[in-house]
């Protein structure tokens, strides 16, 4: 329905639901919708919300952070007098990798008919369970059955808590509470590398390292008990009391009228992926995840955003900095591993700040290229370091220190163009899915993260000893140029676009000009309420 044939709708008018699933359908913007949906101060219940959900962030960064301290210290309390192996150290990390691996492919699909919350408490639970096999465990094969049960944690809380959270937060700030449990997964893992360098050098320090992990899911479990499921589950199951209670506690400034119309228009902007789903079965909406247009290039941006985030290499680091900066001749490995993830944190805390003001896209479009530098740079310096060991890196040997310091500082360019970009976009894949496929898309993309993560960490050190430092970090150089091309090519910006609008910019193609077009329209009919409220002309605002 074009603007000039729509007058700006008042408060006193009767909501047309069906004029609002007419225009979803038809792929245009509904005015009324854009004026209801308003701009009201966040409460302290969304910040308390999120932050109680976002614990799960820091479980996520702790358990797959504190690993890179354990395997430098457990030394041969798990192998009867003898070192780990390379193979045991890949064996213990690729267990959490594929235990996230099953929980992330699962876990969408199952929140769809369980509840987002219900999931999150099981994530706790199996945390916890984790953590006491890892604490109390004394060969390799336990190990790895208690990093893989932590893997399925990290599976289930990846893909459900940024679901969970955009699923309650207003549209104005869905980026950046999503991000703020990106932060939380940066702050796990400073958290973690601070735990390592605490224990250190206490005798059987690992296990205190792994065992922490319980006190934060067993806080997160009761927390739970306190907390909403989310407004569209519930819709799902017609229970729109609760939904009207909920949307109260969001909006508090909002009339009774204004938030009884916020759930009716809420209502219909899900309408027609609750008939979806209540008509079809899930072997269906399968099908017509891949089958249809737009829920396939959906999915095609979700897992390729996914993909790019681990194909570049960044959880090496998470997982062997330690051992990397212990091979090229740091005295204490631990400590500035925790440069690096203090990096990672403070850039995450950028991307929180303007993640709903530049949008995704343009945050992408600055940021890979700093990445593509800093593993450059680390592949130069790694290459002049080890010309006089044949390339690759040799336990015990002085590497010159001004090669090693260009590494870390190549390492720390790297995070810091990583945190502030795709470290924290690809989380944002809950907006890009309808209601009726969200669960299942949302599993299959953070699936493609941890199978991506499993291949990437699986292959790193057998990587660094055929090909050399130099060529491996060259390697994901080149990978990262290929996610920047896919970046400019595919993937469209979101920011300023409810949930429900989102899913209209993938109509005909990848919409990266069909959601500027959105964008724009929606900026236009805010001006001109807010001047039909203020009784002044409109002025020109330039559109992002």
């Amino acid at each position: 329905m074009q603007e000039a044939e729509k007058s700006t709708p008042s408060s006193e008018e009767n909501i047309d639901l069906g004029e609002i699933i007419a225009d979803l359908k038809g792929g245009e913007i509904n005015e009324f919708a854009v004026i209801i949906e308003g701009e009201e101060k966040t409460t302290w219940f969304v910040w308390i919300l999120v932050a109680c959900a976002s614990i799960s962030g820091l479980l996520f960064g702790y358990d797959t952070g504190v690993i890179s301290g354990a395997l430098v210290t457990i030394g041969e309390d798990l192998t009867r007098g003898k070192q780990l192996t390379d193979g045991q150290k890949e064996f213990i990390t690729s267990a959490t990798t594929l235990g996230a691996l099953i929980g992330g492919l699962f876990a969408g699909v199952i929140s769809d008919w369980s509840g987002r919350k219900l999931v999150l408490a099981v994530a706790d639970i199996i945390f916890i369970a984790g953590a006491i096999v890892q604490c109390v465990c004394h060969d390799v094969w336990t190990m790895i059955g208690g990093r893989f049960l932590i893997g399925i944690g990290v599976g289930l809380a990846s893909c459900i808590a940024p679901l969970y959270i955009q699923e309650l937060a207003p549209t104005r700030l869905r980026g950046r509470l999503v991000v703020l449990n990106v932060v939380m997964i940066t702050l796990g893992q400073v958290i973690a590398y601070g735990i390592d360098a605490g224990f250190e050098n206490v005798n059987g320090g690992w296990r205190w390292m792994v065992g922490l992990s319980c006190i934060p899911a067993g806080i997160q479990f009761v927390l739970l008990f306190f907390l909403p499921e989310s407004p569209r589950i519930l819709l799902r199951r017609g229970r729109i009391d609760a939904v009207r209670r909920i949307m109260t506690r969001i909006y508090t400034t909002a009339t009774p009228r204004d938030l009884e119309m916020k759930v009716k228009v809420l209502q219909a902007s899900v309408q027609q992926s609750i008939e979806i789903s209540e008509t079809t079965t899930f072997l269906q909406r399968f099908q017509r995840l891949f089958l249809e247009g737009i829920n396939r290039r959906a999915l095609i941006v979700g897992c390729g955003m996914q993909a790019f985030q681990q194909l570049c290499g960044f959880n090496t680091l998470m997982y062997y900095s330690a051992t990397l900066f212990q091979e090229i001749g740091f005295n204490q490995p631990t400590a500035v591993s925790l440069i690096v993830s203090g990096t990672n944190f403070i850039f995450t805390l950028v991307a929180l700040k303007w993640i709903d003001q530049i949008g995704r896209r343009k945050i992408m479009l600055w940021s890979a290229p700093g990445m593509i530098f800093g593993l450059t740079l680390a592949s130069i310096a790694f290459h002049y370091m080890t010309r006089k060991t044949g390339g690759v890196l040799v336990e015990n040997t002085a590497y010159p220190d001004s090669w090693a310091d260009i590494v870390l500082l190549s390492m720390i360019i790297f995070v810091a163009s990583y945190a502030t970009g795709i470290g924290n976009v690809p989380w944002q894949q809950g907006e890009l899915f309808s209601l009726d496929v969200r669960g299942l898309g949302t599993s299959i993309a953070t699936a493609t993260n941890w199978a991506a993560n499993l291949l990437i960490n699986s292959t790193y050190l057998s990587l660094m000893a055929k090909i050399t430092p130099a060529g491996a970090f060259g390697f994901y150089a080149g990978l990262c140029l290929l996610g920047w091309l896919f970046v400019i090519f595919c993937y469209p910006e979101t920011a300023g676009l409810s949930l429900e609008e989102v899913m209209m910019i993938f109509r005909s193609g990848f919409g990266i000009k069909e959601s500027k077009r959105l964008r724009a329209e929606k900026q236009q009919i805010k001006i001109r309420a807010n001047t039909m409220i203020a009784g002044t002309e409109p002025r020109e605002e330039k559109s992002d």
